[in-house]
């Protein structure tokens, strides 16, 4: 939202990039480690795509949801309190319903459950 918002995007395309680099980055940080641990980088993406896509996908869904509900949100510039506020209120509600996804998904063997089958203590 910041970099789109900061280059003056429309609304769509700011929801578009962030969704991007919200995918981009997550998976990034997932597979950072695994790779630096010897894991070949084609069985790491697998690991960070199995592990991140339901979780990223409910994040950036409830995310800019909240956004676009928020009268005035996605248009307040960058040097506004209604633009903080609402991508705070934003993540934090993206975050209680990113929850149980991800505890669902440990709970069977999926999501980050993956990730730490490949920890080495």
């Amino acid at each position: 939202m910041v970099v789109g918002t900061a280059l003056g995007l429309s609304n769509p395309a700011t929801i578009a990039l962030a969704v991007v680099l919200a995918f981009v980055f997550g998976y990034a940080f997932t597979m950072r480690p695994l790779i630096a641990s010897g894991m070949p980088r084609a069985t790491a993406t697998r690991v960070a795509l199995a592990a991140d896509t339901a979780s990223i996908a409910t994040m950036e869904i409830v995310d800019n949801g909240v956004m676009l509900l928020i009268p005035g949100a996605m248009d307040a510039p960058l040097s506004s309190p209604l633009f903080w506020g609402s991508l705070g209120a934003a993540l934090a509600i993206a975050a209680v319903a990113t929850f149980p996804v991800n505890r669902w998904l440990i709970a069977r063997g999926a999501g980050h459950a993956r990730v730490h089958a490949h920890h080495h203590h």
